[in-house]
C-alpha cells in the first residue's frame, strides 16, 4: 500500500511516516517503478505501535531504541519499563516545580492584596522584583 493508504489506516499524516522511515523506525520501503513508496501489513503494526509510544511521550530516539533492540531479537520489555519510569520521574519533577510556583504566584497575590488595601496601587513591579516566600507573607509597607 501507499503511504498515503498507510498513514490513514493508522491515524498518522503522510510526512510522518515520511519522518519514521528517513528518521529509521521503519525500514526501508519498497517502491514502484515509479517511485511510490509501498508499505507491508508489518509496516502498519510499527506505525500502530510508533503512534501508541507517542501518545506514551516517547521520543522518537527512545521509540527507534526500543524497535532496534526487538529487531535485534532483544526482549524489550525490560526497557520501555525503565522508559516509563524516567517519564514518570519527569512528571513528578515538573509536578513539584509547578506548585513551587503557583506558591509563588499565590504569595506574590497575597501581598498585591494587601499593598493594596494598604493604598499602594503601583505596586505589581515591586511584587516581582521581591516575590514573598511563604514565610515572608504580610504586609510590608508602601515602596
Amino acid at each position: 500500500m501507499t503511504v498515503g493508504r498507510a498513514a490513514a489506516l493508522v491515524g498518522l499524516s503522510p510526512k510522518a511516516v515520511r519522518l519514521y522511515e528517513h528518521r529509521g523506525l521503519l525500514p526501508t520501503a519498497e517502491r514502484t517503478e515509479s517511485g511510490y513508496r509501498l508499505f507491508t501489513a508489518d509496516d502498519l503494526d510499527v506505525l500502530h505501535f510508533i503512534r501508541q509510544a507517542k501518545a506514551l511521550d516517547l521520543t522518537l530516539d527512545e521509540i527507534k531504541d526500543v524497535l532496534d533492540l526487538q529487531r535485534g531479537g532483544e526482549q524489550t520489555c525490560a526497557r520501555v519499563t525503565s522508559l516509563l519510569d524516567e517519564h514518570l520521574a519527569g512528571i513528578d519533577r515538573k509536578l513539584a516545580d509547578l506548585r513551587r510556583l503557583r506558591r509563588a504566584l499565590s504569595a506574590a497575590r497575597r501581598a498585591a492584596d494587601t499593598a493594596q488595601r494598604e493604598g499602594c496601587n503601583a505596586v505589581v513591579c515591586r511584587i516581582i522584583a521581591h516575590t514573598p516566600t511563604d514565610t515572608e507573607i504580610g504586609p510590608r509597607g508602601c515602596s
